[in-house]
């Protein structure tokens, strides 16, 4: 893993503001996963309380619940009730609740429930309504199918604003779901198609949308479209195509694009994200089209030229109105593989078609699509900052950025300069997989402290790091 070794030039080779000048090398993915060093610091490794916006962060483990970190690192709550690796995030909400999925019953990549529970662990509330699941040996079941992402209502994607006042026992759930069928638009093959549902806080489902039914609005070229229709089954083996991968999905909230009469950008519209098409588009919630799109081909218009190839991204979100950089788009563009229809001799079937070694994370205007502030290393060190899944981006009220480097498990704050002052390894691994990554993050979020009152305000102690070339571990 890169942190032993970059941690301490990082904060020399960032981009500042303006598009970045990201590196597009062509490496494998797994030599660069078992290359990386096996021994390394986990916890707070560095941490400037003067300049860091200080909170509690959560963050959900592969296999062993939800917990909250303090800026020191030390853990001071733990929530067992949620599962990593499927259901996407657990947040939580003013009061001490905690939300996120539930517990899995099917071979998909998915949660059969969505609960949230109070501090001391007690469900407070839960959805399982969306699907009825027929299992192999003839038991039936209901499931939430519920995957990557969810929002509460009046929380702006999830994380903290000075200008939000959040229910935390009322108001509408955004679900993210699966449904399982086939439309000959997109392909003669059973899809396991993205599935967005509006749930009552009583469980009644008041929207719902179907990807595959707006396949028109994405930009597909026909040579894409024709991949996709013949494409082998994407999602393991579990007898469907998984062909749009979205992975997040929000309300966009109140922002200045409506209040300037974009109706492009009407709070109940749902920004949402294909990981596996590299697009990023904006559902009317009152017709459920494509009102807004960039992807999957960035040399379509000027502004995306401008944007450049974004590849397996990860939490585009508008940023909450009370923010540094209200209303713009901010996301972690991955790189790694994706994209359907650019045959070459690295992807001679169209599928993954365009790659990228290395990460950055990104904010842009959306009407103009300028970039205006941006973060990675350039230049042939770019890939030390590379996650080629999970990972996100929250813009904080001070100005800085935390960024989910997620296949590391690291988390870090920078400032608008670039210049880190928190960083965090996570420290718990799943130790019933073999292989890197174990320590994996999918997302976390910052919160203030009195959204969990239950908890004394911890004392805020700064972590200088150890010159990395004088730091040695002492033999028996």
């Amino acid at each position: 893993m890169k942190q032993q070794q970059s941690r301490a030039d990082e904060d020399r080779r960032f981009i500042r503001t303006g598009a970045c000048g990201v590196a597009a090398l062509m490496c494998c993915v797994t030599i660069l996963a078992t290359a990386a060093p096996t021994v390394y610091p986990t916890g707070t490794t560095i941490y400037d309380p003067e300049r860091a916006w200080n909170g509690y962060t959560v963050f959900i483990l592969p296999d062993q619940g939800a917990v909250v970190v303090d800026m020191n690192g030390n853990t001071l709550k733990h929530w067992d009730h949620f599962v990593g690796g499927s259901g996407g995030p657990v947040r939580v909400l003013p009061g001490g609740y905690a939300m996120g999925p539930g517990s899995i019953r099917s071979p998909h990549q998915e949660s059969n429930n969505l609960l949230q529970v109070d501090f001391d662990g007690n469900v407070v509330w839960s959805f399982d309504r969306s699907e009825q699941i027929e299992t192999a040996d003839g038991e039936s079941f209901w499931s939430a199918r519920q995957h990557h992402d969810w929002q509460r209502e009046d929380i702006p994607v999830g994380y903290y604003s000075p200008e939000a006042t959040p229910d935390s026992n009322n108001g509408r759930t955004l679900v993210l779901a699966h449904k399982n069928h086939i439309n000959p638009e997109v392909s003669d093959r059973t899809l396991e198609d993205d599935r967005l549902i509006e749930v009552s806080w009583n469980g009644e489902i008041l929207w719902d949308w179907l990807a595959a039914d707006h396949v028109d609005g994405l930009g597909f070229s026909g040579d894409a479209r024709e991949t996709i229709r013949r494409s082998p089954n994407f999602s393991n083996g579990r007898g469907s195509t998984d062909w749009l991968h979205i992975n997040s999905a929000t309300w966009l909230g109140p922002n200045r694009w409506y209040d300037a009469g974009d109706e492009r950008f009407n709070p109940q519209n749902v920004i949402i994200s294909s990981r596996q098409a590299n697009i990023v588009a904006i559902v009317s919630r009152a017709t459920g089209e494509i009102v807004w799109r960039i992807g999957p081909d960035y040399r379509a218009t000027e502004g995306e030229r401008n944007i450049r190839q974004i590849i397996g991204q990860h939490h585009p979100h508008i940023i909450p109105k009370g923010l540094p950089g209200a209303g713009n788009v901010l996301l972690f563009d991955n790189g790694g593989t994706a994209g359907y229809g650019y045959a070459d001799p690295n992807a001679p079937n169209g599928v993954n078609s365009v790659g990228r070694s290395s990460s950055r994370v990104l904010e842009f205007n959306p009407v103009t699509l300028e970039v205006v502030w941006s973060y990675s290393i350039a230049g042939r060190d770019a890939f030390r900052f590379f996650s080629h899944y999970v990972s996100a981006a929250q813009r904080l009220e001070n100005g800085n950025t935390m960024i989910t480097e997620g296949a590391d498990g690291r988390l870090f704050e920078i400032t608008p300069a670039g210049e880190i002052v928190w960083e965090y390894v996570n420290p718990y691994f799943d130790e019933t997989q073999p292989g890197p990554g174990l320590n994996m993050i999918y997302r976390a979020y910052r919160m203030p402290y009195h959204w969990i009152p239950q908890l004394e305000q911890p004392r805020e102690r700064r972590v200088v790091p150890p010159n990395l070339s004088e730091f040695r571990i002492a033999p028996e």
